[in-house]
């Protein structure tokens, strides 16, 4: 099959497109036939080496978690899922080497859903690692309720888009912080307010919410954001684990974990027309490294993804 990977960490330059054996398929294992993959921000940080602290390695490595496509096999024990369903998943496993930049990728079936009818391939490939991680840092681990007052920084991103939209579903009110230029789409996602990237965040919600907002929904590491929060408010973190602790503030870290079942709330929430995918470019799979020098950039407003197929 087709593949884009790597034999070592390094730069965009180590990627090249292989000619790699198809995945086989354990007895509760699901093979999808890809047409799209996601690109995420822990793709080029798992390319540099990054992620090789905590996890086992098998080169070649083939980056993406994110698949969109049509089952090609099922496992003995598989019941869920049949030849030729169009399915999306989120496709994280234990260890480092067989990822979606390829024709093929088999997972464990809990780990799939069936495709948002209303999504094209490729849309819904930028739904599974970025949605789930939004549904679980709010859900999970902040346990946000309606009514309540949320902040989420990079909300214009993939996981911040999807974290803003999910929010106002709930019943919260959402305090988006983003780039100027991203503003108006913030807003037209259903924030409030949004607060410039530039300014000091935490004197600004003061600013609008003079006891703190109820949950920090933090996507970059900004342990100032705490001061946001009111006393005895949530923050959740997906970049590290947070140290904020005063004022009874709870703090706790996302590292976002495949679940079918959530997926498939998320895909009845996108064709119930409550959960919008924002597109910023799809690549072909052999434009994976321009994929990434994008990424990396990091000024794409929503989501970048490479069509396979």
């Amino acid at each position: 099959m087709r593949a884009i990977g790597i034999h070592e960490f390094g730069g965009r330059d180590k990627l090249q497109l292989l000619d790699l054996p198809e995945p086989k398929v354990p007895p509760d294992f699901v093979k999808i036939r890809l047409r799209a993959a996601g690109v995420n921000p822990v793709d080029w940080k798992l390319r540099e080496g990054r992620l090789e602290p905590r996890f086992p390695v098998v080169f070649p490595v083939v980056p993406g978690w994110d698949a969109a496509g049509v089952v090609a096999e099922v496992g003995p024990a598989v019941t869920e899922f049949a030849l030729g369903d169009e399915v999306y998943s989120y496709c994280r496993k234990h260890f480092i080497g067989e990822g979606t930049y390829a024709e093929y990728v088999s997972v464990p079936d809990v780990y799939v859903a069936r495709k948002p009818e209303s999504l094209s391939f490729e849309q819904a490939a930028a739904i599974p690692l970025a949605g789930l991680t939004a549904y679980q840092a709010l859900f999970l681990a902040a346990g946000l309720t309606a009514g309540e007052r949320v902040l989420v920084s990079a909300a214009a991103g993939g996981v911040g888009s999807f974290a803003v939209q999910l929010a106002i579903d709930a019943g919260a009110e959402v305090i988006g912080v983003a780039r100027e230029q991203h503003r108006d789409r913030v807003l037209e996602l259903g924030a409030y307010e949004v607060i410039d990237r530039s300014r000091d965040v935490a004197e600004a919600v003061r600013e609008l919410v003079p006891d703190g907002v109820d949950v920090v929904f933090d996507l970059y590491g900004d342990e100032r954001l705490g001061d946001a929060v009111r006393d005895g408010g949530r923050i959740v973190s997906i970049a590290s684990p947070p140290s904020y602790s005063e004022r009874d503030v709870v703090s706790s870290y996302v590292f976002v974990r495949p679940d079918g079942e959530q997926l498939e709330e998320l895909a009845a929430l996108t064709d119930d027309g409550r959960l919008l995918v924002d597109i910023a470019e799809v690549l072909p799979l052999e434009d994976a490294a321009r994929a990434h020098e994008l990424s990396a950039d990091g000024h794409v407003r929503g989501k970048l993804v490479l069509r396979i197929s």
